[in-house]
């Protein structure tokens, strides 16, 4: 009843004055809505960021799909809204909710949020409260939702420590069912020892007793609550277990079996144009190669692939339960997919009389590339994109990115004579031992292709090689590294279109500004926290989206918050130091990276030696 009367108050006062209201009004195709009275849990699945963003998430939907499979369990949906719907919700006195049944989040049992971009951790605070969630992890008792987070930025789990109950490391599909179990075991034992869940600081007792049990029962569950940080001159020195029963350090969880895991087939298809529109298929997890620079190589091992009728049949079911008219395959290199050659014509022999496109994001530049645009078609696909990363071989060989120029360039001539129109580069500036004649490469590489388009077609094509401004990241070789400044960036990104010639190329820099606070927030200790809280404070909403991120906000809240940046952000570790992510394990450990960055060391003291 609560939830009909809530609906009615949307529908009257806050939906027509809000920009986009299908966003917030749930009832798309293939949503699951189930009766609560008839569940043993309710989860609710959060993204904190806008809705076209989170229903363009492939784990949102695996998860979703996951959960609802089972008779026992609901799951919902909830993403963050703009500033417009949350000032009216705050206005009216109505608590974020569900998409599907209009629940408050305070009246789930669990809630999930994907942290997938540092930028936007001030959105889970909003989240939580308009959802009638206390923000800190230990103000909340046995009757709130336990508040788990999963993805990317868990892999650094300390700057958002204190705002949730759990994080989980590693793979989602094993982890989260287990935990939504435990916590209604927990529950259910809190219930039955006290006779009910109680409030206040006994509230908090039981909860912090049942969350001990949690952490030492599933190795995968970091419970920040039970590690208290001791620092040194500015930095962290040791992670302290404040109960000897949780574990020292947390093991990912791993899917071994990634074939065995079910697809997604009836997604669900919004009602408003979202940056995905299509059918998301994954069909290997993990990478068969070993870039320095790259978090999710390491993240995702071990190399885990589906077979090529699974994923056929997959796509064919998510097509007649959806309608879209583009498969998208997806893992961090498809096109070193095992059976890559088979599943493109398997799925072009599917999909074409449909007048389906099968849409590959992304591609290795390899030898493979020569052939790939005959493979790929391009019914609707004028645009290739590729991520050569940087364009000079010895640069290569330090950062372990084993491609080169000729294939790259013949690949680029092959798309051209078949119709494609432009290519789009990624490229980094400011790694390890950059130097000048890096960043000419990356603007001749990119003329470079113009000219063979040319050649091709008769007119130059447009190529857009666009920078992003490198970003040491945790559990990477380079994660001792310190980051370029923002004087560096701003003359890298000066010389960079000073070497332009070819008015067809672009040369596409990413905000230094942004880049820099990815930097501090990916970097930290737990104390990264309290800027969040206070960017939070202050207005910070949205700042994953340009239009939306008041820079200056942030630095007067780090500087307030009495963060280090120059400490932090652009001076090196020392291979021995303590990192404030060295509890959370990876697959080889920290020795192998250790081994890796040394070895980069070596190669950098050759290359300046060259020079």
């Amino acid at each position: 009843m609560i939830q009909h009367e809530r609906r009615q108050l949307l529908e009257a006062k806050i939906w027509p004055h809000v920009q986009t209201p299908g966003q917030y009004v749930g009832g798309e195709r293939n949503a699951v809505v189930k009766d609560h009275s008839q569940l043993r849990g309710k989860l609710c699945i959060g993204f904190p960021d806008a809705y076209t963003i989170g229903m363009s998430h492939h784990g949102l939907q695996v998860l979703y799909s996951l959960m609802n499979r089972r008779s026992d369990w609901c799951a919902e949906r909830v993403f963050t809204p703009w500033p417009d719907m949350e000032a009216l919700l705050r206005k009216h006195g109505v608590p974020l909710y569900s998409l599907e049944t209009f629940t408050a989040l305070s009246d789930f049992d669990v809630l999930g949020l994907s942290l997938q971009y540092e930028i936007s951790s001030p959105n889970v605070l909003t989240m939580l409260d308009l959802g009638g969630i206390p923000l800190e992890a230990k103000q909340r008792t046995m009757a709130d939702p336990l508040v788990v987070a999963g993805g990317p930025c868990c892999q650094n789990p300390e700057p958002m420590a204190e705002y949730f109950d759990v994080m989980i490391i590693g793979d989602g599909e094993p982890a989260l069912p287990a935990i939504c179990d435990a916590w209604l075991a927990k529950k259910e034992q809190a219930l039955a020892r006290d006779g009910r869940l109680l409030a206040g600081a006994a509230g908090q007792r039981q909860r912090e007793e049942a969350l001990a049990e949690i952490a030492a029962e599933l190795p995968y569950a970091y419970v920040p609550r039970f590690y208290e940080p001791e620092y040194a001159d500015g930095r962290i020195i040791a992670l302290n277990r404040t109960r000897p029963e949780v574990p020292e350090t947390i093991a990912p969880a791993v899917i071994s079996d990634l074939e065995a895991m079910p697809l997604p087939t009836k997604p669900v298809v919004p009602y408003i144009e979202c940056v995905h529109d299509r059918i998301a298929l994954e069909i290997m997890r993990g990478c068969p190669h070993l870039c320095r620079f790259c978090q999710s190589t390491v993240i995702k091992r071990p190399l885990r692939v589906r077979e090529v009728e699974t994923i056929v049949e997959a796509a064919l079911e998510s097509y007649r339960q959806t309608g879209f008219n583009e498969i998208s395959i997806l893992s961090l290199s498809s096109s070193d997919y095992p059976h890559f050659e088979p599943l493109m014509h398997r799925l072009h022999e599917v999909f074409k009389p449909l007048d389906v496109n099968i849409s590959v994001p992304s591609l290795r530049v390899n030898e493979q590339l020569r052939t790939l645009p005959l493979l790929l078609g391009n019914d609707r696909r004028r645009s290739m994109t590729l991520a050569p990363e940087v364009a000079r071989d010895d640069m290569r060989e330090q950062i372990r990115k084993k491609i080169k120029n000729s294939d790259l360039i013949e690949g680029c001539r092959v798309a051209f004579q078949n119709g494609f129109e432009s290519v789009k580069l990624y490229f980094m500036c400011g790694l390890p031992g950059e130097r000048p004649v890096d960043l000419d490469g990356i603007v001749e590489l990119a003329e470079q292709i113009a000219t063979v388009g040319k050649e091709v077609r008769g007119r130059y094509p447009k190529v857009t090689a666009s920078v992003s401004n490198f970003v040491p990241k945790a559990h990477t070789p380079y994660q001792w590294n310190a980051m370029q400044k923002r004087e560096y960036f701003q003359w890298a990104h000066k010389y960079l279109w000073s070497r332009r010639q070819i008015r067809s190329v672009n040369i596409k820099c990413h905000d230094i500004e942004t880049s820099l606070l990815e930097g501090v927030l990916s970097r930290g200790d737990r104390r990264t926290g309290k800027a969040i809280r206070l960017a939070w404070e202050r207005g910070a909403r949205m700042d994953g989206w340009t239009e939306h991120l008041d820079p200056q906000r942030w630095w007067d809240a780090v500087a307030d918050a009495g963060i280090d940046v120059q400490q932090q952000v652009h001076e090196p570790y020392q291979l021995l130091d303590k990192l404030p992510w060295d509890h959370v394990n990876v697959k080889f450990g920290r020795g192998y990276l250790e081994k890796e960055q040394t070895r980069a060391t070596v190669q950098l003291a050759s290359m300046a030696n060259a020079k």
